[in-house]
């Protein structure tokens, strides 16, 4: 196996990152530091990263159906709960998880969460292009016009956005839409509804790539099935 695919596994890195690590010197093979591309690792080799040994292991595959008030994030230096005390797991597991982009702290619903970065790195390069599909919920009444502005594209701070696509989710209901994106740029859903003047009262992510949180309470996780695994590696081209 590759070094960089080796460490992947282990989940220290993705490969891109894992390749930086071996050029900076930061990883031995069998107490020999390595610093060129494309070494193998043969069975019985111990690989470590700054001193410390590290191992493949099988990944872990998360589907969390997030609640409203959790931080996306691993850890938060305020103290706030974030989305891996939710989550049941041994510290030795559960430590080495982490979600896979971010929704913001009052957005609700499909999160997956790994301990495979190559994975996750592929899921959120914009070249792989995987959708999201929201479902929104504005204080004030969206008018057709804010409709077809939101197709045409919204200017913002960072450059236009454009949805995939965007509708009423039920008629008469003209404060509830779906939109489906393949962009991952920070809070991007809330702020082309802003950019239109548009307060968004509730945001939930019904659905990532293929997952969706069917059957999955609020507030609670599954695990991935084997299939569900191998489409999402499938769709990233691994």
């Amino acid at each position: 196996m590759r070094l960089n695919r080796f460490l992947a596994r282990a989940g220290v890195a993705a490969r891109r990152k894992a390749d930086e690590m071996i050029a900076a010197g930061a990883v031995a093979v069998n107490g020999r530091v390595v610093t060129e591309m494309g070494v193998q690792v043969q069975p019985g080799d111990v690989v470590t990263v700054n001193g410390r040994p590290v191992t493949p292991t099988e990944h872990l595959y998360l589907l969390l159906n997030k609640p409203d008030d959790f931080i996306t994030t691993k850890d938060d230096e305020r103290g706030r709960a974030t989305v891996l005390d939710l989550i049941g797991l041994p510290e030795a597991e559960k430590g080495a998880l982490f979600p896979v982009g971010r929704l913001d702290r009052h957005t609700t619903g499909v999160l997956l969460l790994t301990t495979d970065g190559e994975l996750a790195h592929r899921l959120l390069h914009p070249s792989y292009g995987v959708k999201k599909y929201y479902r929104i919920r504005t204080r004030d009444t969206v008018k057709p016009h804010d409709i077809e502005a939101l197709k045409a594209g919204v200017m913002l701070d960072d450059g236009p956005a454009t949805p995939d696509n965007v509708g009423y989710i039920a008629l008469p209901d003209y404060h509830e839409l779906g939109m489906l994106l393949h962009e991952g740029r920070n809070r991007i859903v809330r702020r082309m509804m802003e950019a239109l003047g548009h307060e968004v009262m509730e945001l939930e992510r019904v659905r990532y790539a293929d997952l969706t949180s069917e059957g999955v309470r609020r507030g609670k996780w599954r695990r991935l099935t084997p299939v569900e695994v191998k489409r999402l590696r499938r769709l990233v081209k691994l």
